[in-house]
């Protein structure tokens, strides 16, 4: 079975605090997505190499039933006895036989004796920004479907997975019954699992979001004024007038990725500074910066 992304998405802001969707098949239409009545959670995994930038700078039991009185069990020995004897045997027999087969395991595939293949998983790339404000993909897969006369033929799908904003990536989405069709068995699912692409300033973790920044030792020792980038696309003016020292980080907040548990709720942006040290100093900077910090001790 073939998929290929269509390319076509569309910005969708809405909220919903799922980690994975069940498209039924006797449901779902071929072109368009129905709304999940299943939902299943689903756990998440991100990480990837901490992206910087140079600042730009100006200031979720059954009950057994009582036990038979003693008359009753007698009485219930000597029916069972006799109805043994009159039947020469043949019932206990037969007991016996299925005690002993009652041991080996016995396998069901399901209610309609078909076997259900396992679900085909393919990853589906999103942007840190398509997980912020949502959007919608339409990926078409080829898959093979049985005719009337149980031949084998080709046939395409569009598939259209509405990504809901917040999302992580581990986030699954399953269709069922959509994938390639076999003699005597059920069709397989397709399940995609939202994969997030490396972006090149952001780093994400969980809904807060992180950004590294360089600035010159000079500005680190006396206060700057930074335009930060955000995830939107917009700037914001951040006045820095602390001493930036190996470790310090300011948090913006709502910056962030959008909750999915909490509608209208957003993490933060925390902004860690990077000094970029002089890799060169004449003399006279030496002497100059040498006295300057001895009068401040």
């Amino acid at each position: 079975m073939q998929e290929q992304d269509t390319g076509e998405e569309t910005g969708k802001p809405k909220m919903n605090g799922v980690h994975s969707y069940r498209y039924n098949s006797d449901s779902m239409q071929s072109n368009g997505p129905v709304s999940p009545r299943h939902i299943y959670r689903s756990k998440t995994v991100d990480s990837y190499c901490f992206p910087r930038f140079s600042a730009s700078l100006s200031r979720n039991g059954s009950r057994r039933s009582p036990s038979p009185t003693p008359s009753f069990m007698s009485r219930t020995r000597s029916a069972s006895k006799a109805n043994n004897e009159s039947n020469y045997g043949f019932t206990s027999s037969l007991s016996r036989n299925a005690s002993g087969r009652s041991t080996a395991p016995i396998m069901f595939s399901n209610s309609t004796g078909m076997i259900k293949p396992q679900a085909v998983q393919k990853n589906l790339e999103c942007t840190l920004e398509e997980l912020c404000y949502g959007c919608m993909k339409k990926i078409k897969v080829t898959r093979e479907v049985l005719t009337c006369t149980g031949k084998a033929v080709q046939q395409e799908e569009i598939l259209t997975i509405d990504v809901k904003p917040g999302w992580k990536e581990g986030t699954t989405i399953t269709f069922e019954g959509m994938g390639n069709e076999r003699p005597g068995c059920c069709p397989a699912d397709i399940t995609f699992v939202i994969a997030e692409k490396q972006h090149p300033l952001f780093r994400r973790e969980g809904d807060d979001l992180e950004i590294a920044v360089e600035i010159p030792l000079v500005q680190a020792l006396t206060g700057c004024e930074i335009l930060i980038p955000l995830l939107g696309g917009e700037n914001m003016t951040l006045m820095i007038n602390d001493i930036i020292y190996p470790g310090y980080e300011k948090i913006i907040r709502e910056q962030g990725m959008p909750n999915t548990r909490e509608q209208g709720k957003r993490g933060n942006l925390k902004v860690i500074f990077l000094v970029d040290f002089p890799e060169q100093l004449t003399d006279k900077q030496r002497s100059d910066i040498l006295s300057i910090l001895e009068d401040s001790c």
